[in-house]
């Protein structure tokens, strides 16, 4: 009898099962669901109807897809129009727009970590940024969690060459923000190393009327910073970008493998993207409003007496007691008709299990107040300090 050559995926299964650690697919309804505060659609702009037929037509003129690799067939007048406009909007020379934000990632630091340089890495740095370096030919340090000095220390200990620091903008579990400024002083202390941030979670919350993190630390457009974003998020479409200096750009266009060999984004989410970059540009208060929704809800989860973390941009962090009771915690909530975002070991590198609220530009005050008396009707007791009674159910 032949041996199952997977059997050691059933091993797998079991150990994920008893420690509470197993993920599943749930198909969101098409139509009006529960009150969605797990995904990152910040700025409402999913739904709205520039953005949706501006797809459609894109669809209609262009195609369902892009038919092949950017360099191939796989560019289109728009994909040309979203690059120049998302540059000029974010304050950078020149932009590459990819499939996803984690092929923007992946090529950013796979194209700029090359052979005998450094990167330095922010311990809580996405998959995508953890992926890059695992791909690069630079060699990595990975650094403990916004610690300027840290980095510092790992510049100084590379003997010469490029050097390359690679951090998020907001990082996507606790939703706090970098040191971008003493991070670009750091850099331009040692000749030769350049900054790359990840905006993901700053377009569309962060800087003048949503135009970023690197925009708001007065860094946008400088020689020696590049970007990566996107347009998932706060443009409610689908795909990434790289924004930098124009040679660099060139440089990902010759040497990214993920933009090279990748089919280019289907037109459909280049031109949603780019409709949503032009309502942003005809809104800016939604930025600020974005933020003042986050506030608001951590305000109110700590007046219940939870430890959330205060929110740098749109994301708002909620300590739960253990992985399982994270998860139990998720559910009910989905029950009770609210989406959450729920995060544990090992997707935290803490070890810290939590839920994860997301703010949204088009939340009313009465839709604040519903979610927030959900989380708490919902919370196992051990997630509340304990001088602060549970509100009855």
């Amino acid at each position: 009898m032949n041996q199952d050559p997977f059997e050691w995926i059933d091993h797998e299964a079991g150990r994920r099962e008893r420690n509470g650690l197993v993920r599943a697919v749930r198909p969101r309804p098409a139509g009006p669901g529960p009150l969605d505060l797990a995904g990152n659609d910040y700025l409402g702009f999913a739904r709205h109807p520039d953005v949706t037929g501006a797809a459609a037509d894109a669809a209609h003129r262009w195609g369902a897809g892009s038919t092949g690799s950017r360099l191939v067939t796989g560019s289109t007048g728009l994909h040309a129009e979203l690059e120049a406009e998302l540059a000029a909007f974010c304050g950078f020379e020149a932009a590459l727009v990819l499939s996803s934000g984690y092929a923007a990632n992946l090529a950013a630091v796979t194209a700029l970590g090359t052979g005998g340089s450094l990167i330095v890495s922010d311990a809580a740095n996405h998959a995508s940024i953890v992926d890059g370096c695992r791909l690069a030919r630079a060699r990595t340090a990975i650094v403990p969690h916004a610690d300027p000095a840290a980095v510092r220390s790992a510049l100084g200990d590379h003997p010469g060459g490029p050097a390359l620091v690679v951090t998020d903008a907001v990082f996507s579990v606790d939703g706090d923000a970098a040191p971008l400024a003493a991070l670009a002083g750091i850099c331009r202390a040692r000749s030769g190393a350049a900054l790359l941030v990840d905006d993901a979670h700053g377009l569309g919350v962060l800087g003048d009327g949503g135009r970023g993190a690197l925009r708001a630390a007065g860094l946008a457009g400088a020689p020696d910073v590049v970007a990566t974003v996107t347009l998932s998020k706060s443009l409610g479409s689908q795909g990434g970008a790289v924004l930098g200096p124009a040679k660099v750009v060139d440089h990902l266009v010759n040497t990214a493998r993920t933009f090279i060999f990748d089919t280019g984004l289907a037109p459909a989410a280049a031109g949603a993207a780019l409709a949503s970059l032009r309502l942003l540009r005809r809104t800016p208060d939604l930025a600020a409003r974005v933020r003042g929704n986050a506030l608001a809800l951590h305000r109110g989860l700590t007046e219940q007496g939870f430890t959330a973390r205060r929110p740098d941009a749109a994301v708002v962090s909620v300590r739960a007691p253990s992985a399982t009771e994270a998860v139990e915690w998720a559910a009910r909530c989905r029950a009770a008709g609210l989406a959450v975002g729920c995060f544990r070991p090992p997707s935290v590198p803490d070890g810290v299990s939590r839920l994860r609220l997301t703010a949204r530009a088009d939340l009313t005050d009465r839709q604040i107040a519903w979610a927030l008396s959900t989380v708490a009707a919902t919370a196992p007791a051990a997630a509340r300090e304990p001088s602060v009674p549970a509100p009855a159910l």
